[in-house]
């Protein structure tokens, strides 16, 4: 029973992403032309939308401040009024500058790169303002390590179908879903990018139910009268 259980609940992941998948395509996910950028990008990206992050890196660039020494030669006052888009600024440039010193201490991208997963998650997780989240995204979008981000989308999308409780804890979804879906790094990076690109065309906080491709497809059954 309990393996017939778990075949139904992987058969609800894989029709969620094909669907998806078959709605929006290959979205090509993180954007950055460097490993360094997406870590960044990790961080800019807590309590904002992409957009705004996009301003904040456009701004970095624009002032050379998109590599660890350029990071670590400005003061954190002045890093701030260039991420300024982001929101938070403030606190932001100071995570910014706890990770960015970690991430010098540690050798950088070509030392961190063969670490063992759990281990460098746990590094991660130990540097002040990086979270469950951010550090994932930095796995998955820098190291191209095959950890599944668990994002409010997510808890979104898998609450309204029935298969979460979205009160659930970060880490207890996050095994749950890579025991459900195929551990590969570009599914996952696929998956996440097509979870984030439905809830801001349809699954919003006030959702288009009637123009989802999940309900169309039989998967949810969500209202947006249960909202």
């Amino acid at each position: 029973m309990a393996e017939k259980a778990r075949s139904d609940v992987s058969s609800v992941f894989n029709k969620v992403y094909s669907s998806l998948e078959e709605e929006y395509g290959d979205l090509d996910w993180w954007p950055a032309d460097t490993p360094y950028e997406v870590m960044l990008g990790a961080i800019l990206t807590q309590n904002t939308n992409w957009k705004n992050v996009e301003k904040a890196i456009e701004n970095l660039k624009l002032n050379g401040c998109i590599t660890p020494g350029a990071i670590n030669s400005i003061q954190s006052d002045e890093l701030a009024e260039y991420i300024r888009p982001s929101g938070y600024f403030n606190i932001k440039a100071k995570r910014i500058k706890n990770f960015n010193r970690w991430y010098i201490e540690n050798g950088e991208y070509n030392k961190l790169i063969s670490i063992e997963t759990d281990k460098l998650r746990k590094m991660l997780l130990g540097v002040n303002g990086v979270g469950y989240e951010t550090a994932d995204d930095i796995l998955l979008y820098a190291f191209e390590r095959p950890v599944f981000v668990i994002d409010s989308y997510y808890r979104r999308i898998f609450s309204r179908i029935g298969i979460i409780d979205n009160q659930t804890g970060y880490e207890a979804l996050r095994h749950y879903a890579q025991r459900h879906i195929e551990q590969d790094v570009s599914l996952y990076n696929q998956y996440h990018a097509l979870l984030v690109e439905h809830c801001k065309s349809t699954c919003k906080v006030k959702p288009n139910c009637l123009g989802c491709i999940l309900r169309n497809n039989g998967i949810c059954f969500f209202s947006e009268h249960d909202s």
